[in-house]
């Protein structure tokens, strides 16, 4: 038991102190927010891959979360970042939210980075956030994948589960556009052709303190 207190001492604080403090340092491989070459020329955050040799210069910022569709449209390099809940949806959520996942036919990349939110580093639950089983537990709901035929109507019913008032959070391209498969008859065009969205986070998979930014954004806790 000696030895275990011992090596938790000898690890140190894991957590990074986010929001608070400077900005978490990426590595230089990763690829966050696109740089806009040239003056008036827009790039849709919602519909790009964020693959190396595609021609986009990518810089190291990983703050990418909106609360429109339209804010995801890159003009000029400017972006509006994802603003708080109107003063009801905070009262009822700002202090505690539980959210249920669904995998509307995704890759599990975006699944991954959402999973990793619960480990010890981001602490997701600090924040009041936590994921839940069942969607009757639920006060939002967040969806990745391209939402397939096959899914379409377990998301529907998971979505008419959770009680109102109610958040809907698309995370990644597939969310939010359909991604590569937008052209797919199986696929929808994104999910706000099917559900009202709260919170786009764009990204092929968001890192995932682009989706604890925008999460924090939601809710009012930076």
């Amino acid at each position: 038991m000696f030895k275990i207190v011992l090596n938790r001492l000898q690890q140190g604080f894991r957590t990074i102190p986010f929001p608070k403090g400077k900005l978490p340092v990426l590595p230089a491989i990763y690829r966050g927010r696109p740089i806009v070459a040239e003056p008036n020329n827009n790039l849709d955050l919602g519909k790009i891959t964020f693959v190396p040799d595609s021609g986009i210069q990518y810089s190291n910022d990983f703050r990418m979360a909106v609360s429109k569709r339209e804010e995801l449209v890159l003009k000029n390099n400017e972006q509006i970042l994802a603003q708080a809940l109107n003063k009801e949806m905070l009262r009822i959520f700002g202090r505690s939210i539980k959210l249920r996942q669904v995998s509307a036919g995704g890759c599990n990349a975006c699944e991954a980075d959402i999973n990793v939110l619960n480990t010890v580093v981001f602490d997701l639950s600090r924040f009041g956030i936590q994921f839940v089983a069942s969607p009757r537990h639920a006060d939002g709901i967040v969806v990745t994948g391209p939402i397939t035929n096959n899914m379409r109507e377990a998301l529907l019913k998971t979505y008419e589960a959770i009680p109102e008032p109610k958040i809907v959070i698309a995370v990644g391209s597939c969310a939010i556009s359909g991604g590569i498969f937008a052209e797919s008859p199986e696929a929808s065009k994104g999910l706000d052709t099917i559900l009202p969205v709260n919170l786009y986070v764009p990204g092929c998979p968001p890192h995932p303190l682009t989706i604890l930014d925008g999460l924090v954004r939601l809710l009012g806790k930076y």
